[in-house]
């Protein structure tokens, strides 16, 4: 299994997820463009605005190559010359605001020393957060996890409440889910299961998605649930922005700025001094953005 090959099925999960959000959305298209690395590589990119469901989404795909630059060298702590790197990546933002905004991704990546890791995740940042979904979401994760290795779930779950985390603020992002980075044989099993793993968690993404979108679209809303949503995207723009590690990689890697900065949503708010009622849905929705919440019930 070489690195043509994962590239290769990485491109065919970007089209099948793409098709299948679709179907869930019942009035959208993704609109495809390709684009050329002058370094080496490309990729395409495809996104869908104004859907029933989705106010604005898109699932990129990526596979690039060249020398590994002197700022990628100081970034990611890298001595290798060439790099090999390739992935599909996720972020959906919903019309609705008691639909969650959604973000995935699963990466290769190798070094023309022979050197190479997996990365990747998946995470929930509800503007509502609502127990009963949030159990069920990452219930769906582990059961994945629990078919590779029982030390997964718990170790990625961590790892993502780490990640997922706003320092300036003193809050998660969402209610997490799991992330994984550096991931090789070490981890104890075989590069192909781990290959297997991020296709597993890619292929069962639109389904995930759709169990949200489903209970969440039941709920009614009015303008006041509408400047939550847009104040809680203004929180995932300020992760995106200062402390996505992805987006940093992307940008000094020389990636293409508009794919990466597909993750940010159409509209987002920074109210001064927001203030929220007490004992409101929103204040029991900040109330549970932390680290250590056991999920799964």
């Amino acid at each position: 299994m070489n690195k043509n090959f994962i590239s290769d099925k990485f491109q065919a999960l970007q089209l099948k997820i793409a098709q299948e959000l679709e179907i869930i959305d019942g009035d959208t298209k993704f609109k495809s463009d390709n684009w050329i690395r002058k370094e080496g590589g490309g990729g395409i990119t495809k996104t869908t605005v104004n859907g029933k469901i989705l106010e604005k989404g898109g699932v990129a795909f990526s596979s690039v190559y060249g020398p590994v630059s002197d700022v990628m060298k100081k970034q990611l702590n890298l001595n290798s010359e060439e790099f090999f790197a390739t992935g599909v990546s996720i972020v959906l933002h919903p019309k609705h605001p008691f639909v969650p905004i959604i973000h995935m991704n699963v990466r290769y990546f190798e070094l023309n020393d022979g050197t190479y890791w997996f990365g990747g995740g998946i995470d929930l940042t509800p503007h509502y957060i609502d127990d009963s979904l949030a159990s069920k979401f990452h219930g769906k994760l582990k059961a994945i996890c629990d078919k590779y290795s029982p030390d997964f779930y718990t170790l990625f779950k961590s790892q993502a409440d780490d990640y997922f985390f706003i320092p300036h603020r003193n809050e998660t992002r969402g209610i997490g889910g799991i992330f994984y980075d550096h991931i090789d044989e070490t981890c104890g099993i075989s590069k192909e299961n781990i290959f297997k793993f991020c296709q597993e968690l890619g292929e069962s993404f639109p389904s995930i998605y759709a169990e949200q979108i489903e209970a969440g679209v039941a709920k009614e809303y009015d303008e006041a649930h509408i400047a939550w949503r847009n104040h809680r995207r203004g929180r995932y723009v300020e992760f995106n922005l200062v402390n996505d590690r992805g987006t940093k990689f992307g940008l000094y890697s020389g990636g293409r700025t508009e794919s990466i900065l597909m993750s940010l949503p159409p509209y987002a708010e920074w109210t001064y001094s927001h203030e929220i009622n007490k004992d409101s849905l929103e204040e029991l929705t900040l109330q549970k953005l932390k680290k250590g919440i056991s999920w799964v019930q």
